[in-house]
């Protein structure tokens, strides 16, 4: 039970609080509920996003000082860049959410986008934003890992 709550209360970039997806035998793949299901995570993951980044701007807003000691001044700093740092990777990681749920709209999420075979309730759950097939991502990295 203690190692499930770690699990809910990961870093901010990765979603929390869905239950899985029970597929029922012989059920078409991304039917109607299954994609209502995709649809929810996706949403509740950018919101969740959403929230964070409002977050930060307020933090951002209401602990900027002007501090006298330049060590608390560039600590400060610091920390201020690396939040910004990590808003921007979910920045990033929104306008995929927005793509996913576009993808959703038009019918073509769940699908690989190299080879059109089905990505998998599972694997989808585990990366909501993936376009590739597990076998098309291993092959991109595989690629990736000989190019550089």
């Amino acid at each position: 039970m203690a190692a499930k709550k770690k699990k809910t209360s990961a870093k901010s970039s990765e979603f929390k609080g869905f239950e899985p997806y029970k597929e029922k035998k012989g059920e078409e793949y991304m039917n109607d509920k299954q994609v209502e299901h995709f649809k929810h995570i996706l949403d509740a993951w950018k919101k969740e996003l959403m929230e964070e980044v409002d977050r930060t701007v307020h933090h951002m807003q209401d602990d900027a000082s002007n501090f006298p000691d330049p060590n608390d001044r560039a600590s400060q700093e610091s920390e201020f860049a690396m939040e910004l740092r990590a808003r921007d990777r979910e920045r990033k990681l929104i306008k995929k959410i927005d793509e996913s749920l576009a993808d959703v709209e038009s019918g073509e999420y769940g699908f690989c986008e190299q080879c059109g075979i089905e990505i998998g309730i599972r694997r989808l759950e585990a990366r909501p934003t993936a376009t590739l097939c597990i076998d098309c991502k291993t092959l991109d990295e595989i690629k990736e890992k000989h190019i550089g």
